[in-house]
C-alpha cells in the first residue's frame, strides 16, 4: 500500500521556490540534449555512413549509463551533497559535448555522448529532485512541475537554435556552443542550499563500515592490554593456537562477508525490491522511458523521411511537442494536487494518451494532424514526465527515497539496452519508420495491460476499508444512541 510521507516541518515554499528556480536553470540548459539528438548528430553520423542501429546504440548506451549510474547515486547523494552531485553532472555533459564536437569515428560519440552525457544527465536528475522533495510536501507535484518546466522552455527554443547554428556555422561549432551553454546550470547549482544540514559523518561512517571487516572494528575496540599476546616459545602451543584460531577465521571470514553482503543492501535499500507493487512501478516506468527514448530519436527522422517535411517544418513539430509538454507541466500539478489524484494514476492517464496519440501520428502525413497529434503527444509526456519520480516518493519512505530513485534507473537502463536496442534494429531490418512507431507503441500497451488491473484492485480495495469504516462507525452511534 502506498504512503504519502508529510513532515510538518517542510516550509513548502521559502527558499524552496529558489530551488525550483535553480533546478528549472539547470534542467533548460541540459535536460533538452535528448529531445535534439536526432536534428543535432542525425546528419553527422549520415555522413559517416552509420546506420539507424548505430545511432539508437549511441542513444541507448547514454540511457544505459544514465540510468545505471542508480547503482551508486543513493550512496553518493547520502555521502555528497545534492549540490555537489548537481556540479559534477553539469560538468559531465559540457565535457561530453565537448568531445562530440571534435568526433570524427562513432565510437568518439560512444566515448562523449554515451559515457559522459549520460553520466552527467544520471547524476543530475535525482540530485535536483532530492533538492526540491526536502521543502515540498503538499505544493511537491506543482514545484516539481515549474522545476521541469525549464526542460520544456529548452525543447522549444534548442531546437531553432540547433537549426540556425548547424544551417550558419556547421556541426562542430554548433556542438561547442551547446557544450558552454550546459555550463550556465552551474549557477543553478550553487543555489542548491539543502534545507537540513546532512548528517555527513555518520554517512562517512556507514561507507567505512562497509569497505572494513568486523574483525578490524573490533581490533579497534579492544584496549591494547586486553589483546592476547601469541606465543612464540613453545611448537606446541603454536599448533594448538592454530588448531583453535582456524575454525574461528573460517567463521570470522563467513560473518565479514555476510556483514558486508547486508550493508550493501542497506546502501542501496535493495531491500525494496521484495515488494511487488515497487517492482511493478519501476518495470512500468522502465518500459515508458524506453518508448519515449526511441520515439524521441526516431520523430524527426520519420517526418523528414517518411512524411517528407522540411527541417524547418520539422523544428516546428518538435517545438509543438515540448510548448505542449511545458504548458501542461504547470497545469496538470496544479489539477491533480487539488483533487488529490495518486501520481501513479496520473501517469498512466499520460501513457494511455502517449499510445493513442502516437498510434494516430505513425499514420498521419498531412502538417495539421501532425501538429494536432504532436500537441496531444506533449501533453501526455508531461503526465508521464512530471510523475515518474514523484510515484517513486509516494511508494517510499523518505530515508528510502533515494535507493528507490536509483533502483529506478537501474530497471530503465536494463530495458534501455535491451528492449531499446531491440526497437532500432526493427526499424533497420524493416526500413519502415512507421512499423517502428508501432512497435514502440507495444510497449505502452503493456504498461496498461500491467497497471489497470492492480490500480483497481487497490482502488477497490482502499473503497472496501472505508465502507467498513463507515459501516462501524454507524453501529457505534447507534449503540451509543440506545
Amino acid at each position: 500500500m502506498q504512503a504519502t510521507v508529510q513532515c510538518a516541518a517542510v516550509p513548502d515554499g521559502g527558499y524552496g521556490w529558489i530551488i525550483v528556480a535553480a533546478v528549472a536553470l539547470i534542467n533548460m540548459t541540459n535536460q533538452y540534449i535528448y529531445s535534439v539528438f536526432g536534428l543535432l548528430f542525425g546528419a553527422k553520423l549520415k555522413s559517416m555512413h552509420e546506420a539507424t542501429f548505430t545511432a539508437a546504440l549511441i542513444l541507448n548506451l547514454s540511457s544505459l549509463t544514465l540510468n545505471f549510474s542508480g547503482l551508486f547515486i543513493g550512496p553518493a547523494i547520502k555521502v555528497f551533497k545534492p549540490r555537489n552531485v548537481t556540479v559534477l553532472g553539469v560538468l559531465c555533459v559540457s565535457l561530453g559535448l565537448l568531445v562530440c564536437g571534435f568526433a570524427i569515428e562513432s565510437w568518439h560519440f560512444i566515448v562523449g555522448y554515451s559515457l559522459f552525457v549520460g553520466l552527467g544527465l544520471g547524476l543530475i536528475t535525482p540530485s535536483t529532485f532530492m533538492s526540491i522533495n526536502s521543502y515540498f510536501t503538499e505544493k511537491r507535484g506543482s514545484a516539481v512541475g515549474l522545476a521541469l518546466a525549464g526542460s520544456g522552455v529548452g525543447q522549444v527554443t534548442v531546437p531553432h537554435l540547433v537549426r540556425l547554428f548547424l544551417e550558419n556555422y556547421g556541426f562542430r561549432i554548433t556542438v561547442l556552443t551547446m557544450s558552454l551553454f550546459s555550463l550556465f546550470g552551474l549557477f543553478g547549482a550553487a543555489l542548491l542550499k539543502p534545507f537540513t544540514a546532512q548528517n555527513i559523518h555518520n554517512h562517512r561512517q556507514n561507507v567505512r563500515l562497509l569497505l572494513s571487516t568486523d574483525d578490524d572494528e573490533k581490533s579497534k575496540s579492544i584496549s591494547p592490554q586486553f589483546q592476547v599476546r601469541v606465543v612464540e616459545n613453545t611448537d606446541m602451543l603454536k599448533k594448538a593456537e592454530e588448531t583453535k584460531t582456524q575454525p574461528q577465521k573460517t567463521a570470522g571470514a563467513k560473518s565479514c562477508c555476510s556483514s558486508i553482503c547486508q550493508r550493501l543492501v542497506q546502501a542501496m535499500d535493495l531491500e525494496l525490491l521484495k515488494d511487488l507493487s515497487f517492482l511493478s512501478i519501476i518495470v512500468g516506468m522502465a518500459l515508458v522511458y524506453t518508448s519515449t527514448i526511441q520515439f524521441t530519436m526516431l520523430f524527426p527522422h520519420f517526418l523528414q523521411y517518411s512524411v517528407g517535411l522540411t527541417s524547418f517544418d520539422t523544428a516546428t513539430c518538435m517545438s509543438a511537442v515540448a510548448g505542449a509538454d511545458i504548458i501542461c507541466r504547470l497545469l496538470i500539478p496544479c489539477i491533480t494536487d487539488k483533487l488529490k489524484i495518486p501520481y501513479r494514476v496520473v501517469f498512466l492517464m499520460g501513457t494511455i494518451g502517449l499510445l493513442i496519440s502516437r498510434a494516430a501520428l505513425a499514420e498521419s502525413m498531412d502538417m495539421t494532424t501532425i501538429i494536432v497529434m504532436a500537441i496531444f503527444i506533449g501533453m501526455s509526456k508531461s503526465a508521464t514526465v512530471l510523475n515518474n519520480n514523484l510515484a517513486i516518493s509516494s511508494h517510499c519512505r523518505p530515508e528510502k527515497l533515494p535507493g528507490g530513485l536509483g533502483l529506478n534507473m537501474i530497471a530503465k537502463g536494463v530495458l534501455v539496452i535491451t528492449v531499446g536496442q531491440f526497437l532500432g534494429w526493427i526499424r533497420d531490418y524493416t526500413h519502415s519508420y512507421i512499423l517502428s512507431l508501432h512497435a514502440q507503441n507495444i510497449l505502452l500497451l503493456l504498461v496498461v495491460l500491467l497497471w489497470a488491473p492492480e490500480l483497481c484492485y487497490q482502488y477497490h480495495k482502499v473503497r472496501k476499508a472505508k465502507r467498513a469504516v463507515a459501516a462501524e462507525h454507524e453501529e457505534y452511534n447507534k449503540l451509543s444512541s440506545c
